[in-house]
């Protein structure tokens, strides 16, 4: 069984409250981002990533499954719940290859860019500096048209 994909609503918010309703998650990776207004996401988009207890029979949605909420740190967005910014960022850092990598870089890529050139704010686990130092560079250079 499928979602309907994100064409059939005027906007990210607006389709993730629609599809979503009813169930217990938490938008993550790709998905927050979006939600965070940090990424437009995709023309005729069809998957979702959310954090759940439990998996749904939705083949559209990426499910990633954790014992509880309780460690995530949530931003509470109407009737949607997303992991923070720095949540989202390390765990996409964490989990590299499994995610859209150019959601990551583009949402890198406007945080550098609204915060004066600079990165200060994001916090990044020591255990994942080393994947964030071999992208930075790509963020920073991401707007660059010249």
């Amino acid at each position: 069984m499928r979602v309907n994909s994100r064409s059939a609503y005027t906007s990210n918010r607006e389709w993730f409250s629609s599809v979503l309703r009813g169930m217990d998650v938490v938008l993550c990776h790709t998905s927050a981002l979006e939600l965070l207004g940090q990424f437009p996401g995709y023309v005729n988009e069809n998957q979702i990533d959310v954090y759940a207890t439990a998996r749904e029979p939705y083949e559209n949605i990426n499910w990633y499954i954790v014992d509880g909420f309780e460690g995530l740190d949530i931003v509470d967005i109407g009737d949607l719940r997303c992991t923070s910014l720095n949540q989202t960022v390390n765990d996409m850092l964490r989990d590299y290859d499994v995610i859209d990598e150019q959601s990551l870089v583009q949402a890198l890529a406007g945080f550098y860019n609204r915060n004066g050139g600079s990165f200060d704010g994001l916090q990044i686990t020591p255990f994942n500096a080393e994947r964030f130092d071999s992208i930075k560079d790509w963020a920073v250079e991401f707007y660059d048209y010249e």
